[in-house]
């Protein structure tokens, strides 16, 4: 295993927020405040606190106003990967970004959901546990007690060799927490046009080589203005746990 924290991060922040009409009619959903901070900022404060130097962004919807609110951001270092002439999706938006991202193992997160750290920072412990020569992909989880504003199924279940494999509507399974470590090569014949970050899941899967870590801490996700209070409330209630 490596302690050493990945330098670069993507950060997926180019959708276009439907679910969170009317509040998207004008501003892009990255830029909605959650307990006093926009959304994009709770994910790159997570980089920052981490070490990580440089911040890949993907922007498409009312890009403008996303460039403008990162502007005056210096830690991490910000790198624009511009989307405006059409929507890549998850997977698509990474290799477009490659050149920015380099050649070292590098974090992706999400814009839309964010996480409260419990004893020791997420990012630092994924971290700790990502192995080059076991992973291709390792996924950040979290189990539905930890998580708020999640209606969906689980995603995934850890196998007894520490692989993963989709939960498939089992009970046991785990939801992926939006943020993960990616070995760049894993990209290295990917498509450049649109497609799903989840395409390269099942390729590192059926490889032996995804792998995910349990998350310590509260995990929130905002997919609709009704989540909004709920977000904030649990913000409110895992700050008041750490005190």
């Amino acid at each position: 295993m490596s302690s050493a924290v990945p330098a670069a991060a993507m950060v997926l922040a180019a959708g276009l927020g439907k679910r969170m009409l009317p509040l998207t009619d004008r501003r892009p959903k990255p830029l909605i405040p959650v307990a006093g901070k926009a959304l994009v900022d709770w994910s790159l404060d997570s980089l920052e606190r981490a070490g990580v130097a440089r911040a890949v962004v993907n922007v498409h919807y009312l890009a403008d106003q996303v460039i403008a609110h990162l502007a005056g951001r210096t830690r991490p270092e910000i790198v624009i990967s511009d989307e405006r002439d059409g929507l890549l999706d998850s997977g698509g938006g990474i290799v477009r970004a490659l050149p920015a991202l380099g050649r070292d193992p590098f974090f992706v997160v999400n814009a839309d959901t964010f996480w409260i750290d419990g004893s020791t920072p997420n990012l630092d412990r994924l971290a700790l546990a990502w192995d080059a020569g076991r992973m291709d992909i390792l996924l950040m989880l979290t189990d539905h007690e930890s998580a708020t504003g999640h209606s969906g199924a689980s995603d995934f279940f850890i196998t007894a060799d520490g692989t993963l494999e989709r939960a498939r509507g089992r009970p046991d399974g785990l939801i992926y927490a939006g943020a993960a470590i990616v070995a760049p090569a894993l990209f290295d014949d990917a498509p450049a046009g649109a497609h799903s970050l989840n395409r390269h899941f099942d390729r590192a899967m059926a490889a032996g080589r995804l792998r995910g870590m349990v998350m310590d801490g509260r995990w929130i996700t905002v997919g609709t203005p009704a989540a909004i209070p709920l977000a904030e409330a649990a913000v409110a209630a895992a700050l008041a746990e750490r005190r």
